[in-house]
């Protein structure tokens, strides 16, 4: 049995900061990549970032430069610390983990455990 529960989320304003957290049970965070996802409402859910078995990490265009993805193996927790907040980053944000595979991807078929998200709102 796996289980991903995301927490941190919360209401901020444009240029605030916030860091959400991915607490794991049912396997370690170091068994094999994390990643985060969003979806806002009447959007399709898309990628935000990814970190590898091996600490490699990916993040999409839109969040570079202000979202960093880590990994606390010996909390079994993966963070995504959000800077520079824009209103547009309003979204639930997801937390998810694939289950064999060590790389980091930005397709979200390839997970295979999901969290049931959290909300961040960024206030203009």
């Amino acid at each position: 049995q796996v289980q991903l529960v995301e927490s941190g989320g919360g209401l901020e304003q444009a240029g605030g900061s916030l860091r959400l957290s991915c607490a794991a049970s049912g396997r370690t965070v170091g068994s094999s990549a994390m990643g985060w996802f969003r979806q806002a409402p009447g959007k399709e859910r898309e990628f935000v970032a990814a970190i590898s078995r091996g600490g490699g990490t990916i993040y999409a265009d839109s969040v570079k430069g202000r979202f960093t993805i880590s990994r606390d193996s010996a909390k079994n927790t993966v963070y995504l610390q959000m800077n520079s907040l824009k209103p547009e980053d309003t979204a639930v944000y997801y937390c998810a983990g694939r289950a064999y595979y060590y790389g980091a991807s930005a397709l979200s078929h390839e997970y295979d455990y999901w969290g049931q998200g959290t909300q961040v709102t960024v206030s203009s």
